[in-house]
């Protein structure tokens, strides 16, 4: 494991609580196969990442005490956990990282690589009272990880726009509904950590 895989593993950690495993996967390393119902399709880089992702959710089973299972894709490409789990997972074309949960938790993660935010999608990350943020890159990998976190509640697909981030410094932001998703009425808000580290930018959100 390279020292940047390290250093997001173990911040990633930092901020998750007791009960939930995390682990951490280079996706330029060769992964082990594939679970039967987890063929993915597309360019190699994304199979390499998503056998990484993969290889790293069987970290965190085996963290738990689980026997590997597999976990499919759905067509919207989100992960069909296996019953009783929650997770998530996240990746770049260098590390790739996943967090598993027994508990019936939001769980959302979103790694970026610590890059300002191209300017071209400012307009599209980006409300209209959120124009002046200092950190667009931050708004937008918070909106990603919130995103995460909610979708196995809600199956509902839905632009930036929905969400309005407030940022607290030093590591915690806030991102609030700015439209009704049921079950989540406007106004309603989720709270996550951030950090850069090993030439990334983390943004997790647990509820």
């Amino acid at each position: 494991m390279t020292n940047d895989l390290a250093a997001l593993l173990a911040a990633a950690r930092e901020f998750l609580p007791a009960g939930v495993a995390v682990a951490a996967c280079d996706p330029r390393d060769p992964q082990p196969p594939l679970l039967p119902g987890e063929a993915v399709r597309g360019i190699a880089r994304r199979q390499r990442e998503f056998s990484a992702g993969r290889a790293a959710v069987r970290l965190c089973m085996a963290e738990l005490g689980l026997a590997p299972q597999a976990v499919p894709a759905a067509p919207d490409r989100s992960p069909l956990w296996p019953p009783g789990l929650s997770g998530s997972i996240t990746h770049s074309a260098t590390a790739c990282l996943a967090a598993l949960t027994r508990a019936p938790q939001l769980l959302g993660l979103d790694i970026e690589p610590d890059a300002p935010l191209p300017p071209e999608m400012h307009s599209l990350v980006l409300r209209p009272e959120e124009r002046d943020c200092p950190d667009p890159l931050l708004a937008f990998s918070a909106k990603e990880a919130a995103y995460k976190a909610q979708y196995p509640v809600t199956r509902t697909l839905f632009g930036f726009e929905v969400m309005q981030i407030r940022i607290d410094p030093p590591d915690r932001f806030t991102a609030i509904f700015r439209d009704s998703i049921d079950p989540f009425a406007e106004g309603s808000r989720l709270e996550g950590r951030y950090t850069r580290t090993g030439g990334h930018l983390l943004t997790v959100v647990i509820g």
